[in-house]
């Protein structure tokens, strides 16, 4: 099975605040779900039911329920954080709908929309747009009857007032003729939303028969904020800055505040050969946990196979052939004061030794302990 996560990632994980729960404090986030929630309901005149559930729940409904294959690659570790053999903690919040959907099952309704709010679990890049702990709302419109395509181009309308909006189409194992909504802000197409007609099969697993059929709509509620605010970094959801946080219970646009000079810090590593950006930001996180929130981006410059490397770049990493060297930019930039050059080594070394996977270190002087060379002396410095 794959390597669970420890009893303190774990409770770690547990502690985030869900932005989504009115029980954690008001949000504007929350605001943005009431406004989606009251327009379909207005729109259908149907009944709406919640369904907040577990952070932790089974890989049965993380992925069986939901028609995704036993060999998906989504299943791997490298994407899902597991709890035990059964349990993740939900990787999406469609992961809440099949239970949803066994309720509506045992008390039926014959037009209900479906609300499942809540924080995910990704394993995510770090930088201004991305989080590890993302928030998502799933509408899935169920009903007797049937559903069409153009039933989905009017709640997709109903949700995108006033935006200039397109449908890509998309595969989704929980869906039929499924598609990826894109806004237009700023001259550019921004993903929102992915969604689609309910799959059958979903529908019979939580024992709603043929007669059944229903809309399906995952929307990204860090990203729709963001564009609806005006908000530059996904950090500022979180900030406890007073000037910030008072900007977080409304969606008047943001107004900046004071912007702090950004840290940067350059690494040379060697890591496997098939990790990606999404390895990189996961281990940051681990290795930094509260002062995770001081990186606001780790971006990969440069890529080369070390088995391009000359022998002597081979030996300062300590890489082998079957590896990659990356040139890795860590930008440092708290939200609220500014870091000192102390400060952002300690920060450099402590995610340097999450990343690097070669048998020769190299520190920016904070006072870790270095490895120590082969007579005894430290490797070296790379700033």
């Amino acid at each position: 099975m794959p390597e669970p996560l420890t009893p303190a990632q774990l409770t770690q994980a547990l502690a985030v605040r869900d932005l989504t729960d009115p029980a954690a404090g008001p949000h504007a986030v929350q605001l943005l779900v009431d406004q989606a929630v009251d327009a379909l309901a207005r729109r259908w005149s149907c009944s709406v039911r919640w369904w907040r559930g577990d952070r932790v729940v089974t890989v049965a409904d993380n992925y069986d329920n939901l028609g995704y294959h036993p060999g998906d690659v989504t299943r791997d570790a490298r994407y899902t954080r597991y709890v035990d053999q059964d349990h993740v903690l939900r990787s999406h919040s469609t992961a809440l709908v099949p239970a949803a959907l066994r309720q509506l099952a045992a008390r039926p309704a014959d037009d209900v929309l479906l609300v499942c709010p809540g924080l995910v679990y990704r394993r995510d890049s770090i930088d201004r747009l991305h989080s590890g702990t993302p928030h998502q709302l799933d509408l899935w419109r169920i009903t007797r009857g049937r559903t069409t395509r153009a039933d989905l181009e009017d709640m997709v309308a109903e949700l995108t007032p006033g935006w200039r909006r397109r449908l890509e189409p998309r595969l989704h194992p929980y869906t039929v003729d499924g598609a990826q909504l894109d806004v237009e802000h700023d001259g550019r197409w921004v993903e929102v939303a992915e969604c689609g007609l309910v799959h059958p099969a979903v529908l019979e697993r939580a024992g709603l028969g043929g007669t059944w059929s229903g809309l399906a709509l995952g929307l990204g509620l860090d990203r729709m904020l963001m564009l609806c605010k005006g908000i530059p970094d996904i950090r500022l959801l979180r900030s406890a800055e007073p000037a910030v946080a008072a900007q977080m219970t409304g969606l008047a646009p943001y107004r900046p505040v004071s912007a702090l000079p950004p840290v940067r810090r350059d690494l040379s590593i060697a890591v496997a050969a098939d990790d990606r950006a999404e390895d990189l930001g996961d281990r940051v996180r681990d290795a930094l946990g509260d002062d995770a929130d001081v990186v606001e981006s780790v971006e990969i410059r440069q890529e080369t196979p070390c088995a391009a490397l000359p022998p002597a770049a081979l030996a300062r990493l300590g890489a082998r052939r079957d590896q990659k060297n990356l040139l890795v930019r860590l930008v440092l930039r708290p939200l609220g004061r500014t870091l000192s050059d102390h400060e952002a080594n300690v920060l450099r070394d402590r995610a340097y030794a999450a990343l690097h996977r070669g048998a020769v270190h190299q520190w920016a002087g904070s006072g870790l302990q270095a490895p120590q060379g082969e007579h005894g002396e430290p490797p070296g410095l790379r700033r």
